[in-house]
């Protein structure tokens, strides 16, 4: 985090849902990778793996891009954090939507985090107009 952040972006709806997402991604990851870890039957690793720490990582990116965005001056420069916002929340999108395909029970968790990025995402368009 940045530290000279305006102590008022801690308390907008878009960041405090960005940290809510870091929460349950972590909580997801962790649970799945209880499950994935393993060895498949014919020796490979399970590929999902992969994507249940691509959802931790891209859900870390997105609190500091919008400290970024909020802070910066210059409109060219809002708009390249928030492009950045944007296609990491459609990333997570993606990597939720080849998770769901995994052989895990942590699974079932999966819709609860769409749902939670499916409120960023209403969020963020409100959150743009007002930069």
């Amino acid at each position: 985090m940045l530290s000279n952040a305006p102590s008022n972006l801690f308390h907008s709806p878009i960041y405090q849902k960005a940290m809510e997402i870091i929460i349950l991604s972590r909580s997801i990851s962790t649970y799945l990778n209880q499950d994935l870890n393993g060895l498949l039957p014919n020796g490979a690793e399970d590929d999902h793996i992969y994507f249940s720490g691509d959802i931790v990582q891209q859900s870390v990116s997105l609190a500091p891009e919008i400290e970024k965005a909020e802070q910066e001056r210059y409109t060219e420069k809002k708009h390249k954090h928030i492009a950045s916002i944007k296609r990491l929340t459609s990333l997570l999108n993606k990597n939720v939507k080849r998770l769901e395909n995994c052989n895990s029970n942590g699974k079932d968790y999966l819709p609860l985090l769409r749902s939670e990025l499916q409120k960023f995402k209403k969020l963020q368009h409100t959150w743009m107009l007002t930069l």
